[in-house]
């Protein structure tokens, strides 16, 4: 069935985003973190998200998990996590739109990951994925991380970076969500 101008419009629309890191912005970061019971949510992190939203972007997380080349842990495991975080958040009225993540490192242990690769920052990969695929006003969009290799994988995809020093995370990105 062919689809109305106005279906196709909606479609169409573009959104700004804020591409979150995951370690580090969104939670605690210790060492290679896979284990549920061992994860801990920054302060604001969740009401960060939930501002995201409220304010129309995209929130998307964007993470390398060199754990996996390293043998620490296996994807099953990173995608256990993302989709716990994603019911945690939803329980509290936020939502990810989208989680993104390298498991590659040229120094991995397991062949199959051992691999340089565009997806990992500092390269652009993750983020310019999420260009494509998503209708994403990139002209407001900007990245929220905690590490050099967050903020230059921004400017390579040609958005802001901004460095969360961090404390809470919803005080950090209110102000640029209302610069956006």
């Amino acid at each position: 069935m062919p689809r109305d101008r106005e279906s196709l419009a909606i479609d169409l629309v573009l959104r700004p985003a804020v591409f979150f890191d995951r370690d580090g912005v969104l939670n605690v970061d210790t060492d290679y973190l896979f284990e549920i019971d061992k994860f801990v949510w920054i302060d604001g992190a969740i009401d960060a998200v939930k501002a995201v939203n409220e304010a129309g972007y995209f929130a998307f997380v964007i993470t390398n998990q060199s754990g996996v080349a390293r043998g620490l842990y296996g994807e099953t495991d990173v995608h256990r996590l993302h989709d716990w975080m994603a019911r945690e958040l939803e329980a509290q009225g936020a939502r990810i739109d989208a989680f993104e993540y390298c498991p590659f490192h040229p120094d991995g242990y397991i062949e199959r990951y051992r691999r340089v690769s565009e997806r990992r920052k500092p390269q652009p990969g993750m983020i310019i994925d999420l260009l494509n695929k998503f209708p994403v006003d990139a002209s407001r969009s900007f990245v929220v991380g905690d590490s050099r290799s967050d903020i230059e994988a921004a400017h390579a995809a040609g958005l802001p970076g901004h460095a969360f020093p961090g404390g809470n995370l919803r005080d950090f990105v209110l102000p640029l969500l209302a610069n956006g």
